[in-house]
């Protein structure tokens, strides 16, 4: 290959959905818009209430605390810069930052995996050994389990990303994606990069795989736990609590999955998949827990109640 083809990449050109027509860009620019401030409003929402509510302060609502923050970081990184090449001519987005959506895509969605497997634990700890619940998941080990999950995404997730972006890009610059996701910025070396595919692969399966396996083996013993349980009232309200968490889990990793332990030529269109964990996901997850747990719906009517008063004393 000729040095001149090895040409020093300054930026690329996020394709996103220009090949649509602009009535379908427009409208995709408001769907894209109310998914985004559903999901920021709903997710503080959530955060807002798990934190100053004392009587929320347990373990299962500090993990879905940690998930509002993350959903709210999450969807923050793609979503703006989609809305603008939406409406703008002008697609382009630098190398540096390319690299930043590709790290922090990556390193929030890695946290939410290792997250929704530390919750099925949580649930599992619950429902299968409640006496010893409080000294399993004690305060302290509850912060353990969350610092560490984000360390550890944040340390390989860098290290991943670090090792794609150091490849050569010597074909075209345009990328057929509306963000800067790991596949299709691969397939624009012009090297071989059966090596970054092997590690992708790896992490897919550390990140995705793992915890996905952790979640199904917590659920199998507590599905067990419940069949035996005696009391009709007992079951009720242990599928209710873990009904809401599977909910989520089938929509984030029936998506993500598809994705991520597929080749990197790929056989579906990323694209339409993306739209799910990128942002219709981050945006039900809110209305998912919320709306499933009694708990924060008491909370949430308590707190409006509170201020509605106030504003009457005014």
């Amino acid at each position: 290959m000729t040095l001149e083809n090895q040409t020093l990449v300054t930026g690329f050109i996020l394709l996103g959905f220009s090949d649509l027509s602009p009535q379908l860009q427009r409208f995709l620019f408001l769907l894209f818009l109310l998914f985004y401030i559903l999901t920021v409003v709903g997710n503080l929402l959530v955060f807002t209430i798990l934190t100053v509510e004392a009587a929320l302060h347990t373990p299962m609502y500090f993990f879905l605390r940690n998930l509002s923050f993350l959903e709210i970081c999450f969807t923050t990184v793609t979503v703006p810069k989609t809305l603008v090449n939406l409406l703008a001519e002008d697609r382009s987005i630098s190398f540096f930052g390319c690299a930043l959506q590709m790290y922090f895509f990556f390193f929030l969605g890695c946290e939410e995996c290792m997250l929704l497997g530390i919750m099925a634990y949580d649930r599992y700890i619950a429902i299968c050994n409640p006496l010893r619940y409080s000294i399993v998941m004690s305060n302290k080990r509850c912060v353990h389990m969350a610092v560490g999950s984000w360390l550890i995404c944040i340390f390989l997730q860098f290290g991943q990303v670090t090792f794609i972006l150091s490849l050569p890009f010597c074909k075209t610059k345009v990328i057929h994606h509306f963000f800067c996701d790991i596949p299709p910025v691969l397939r624009l070396s012009c090297t071989d990069t059966y090596l970054n595919d092997i590690v992708r692969l790896a992490a897919s399966i550390f990140f995705l795989l793992i915890p996905f396996l952790v979640i199904l083996s917590s659920y199998i013993y507590i599905i067990s736990t419940v069949l035996r349980m005696h009391s009709k009232d007992g079951r009720s309200k242990a599928f209710s609590t873990c009904s809401s968490h599977l909910t989520v889990v089938t929509l984030f990793y029936g998506t993500t999955m598809l994705v991520y332990l597929q080749p990197s030529e790929g056989y579906v269109d990323e694209r339409i998949f993306a739209v799910f964990y990128c942002s219709i996901n981050p945006m039900l997850n809110p209305l998912i827990y919320s709306l499933r747990s009694k708990e924060v719906k008491g909370a949430l009517r308590r707190r409006m109640w509170e201020k509605s008063l106030s504003l009457f004393r005014l």
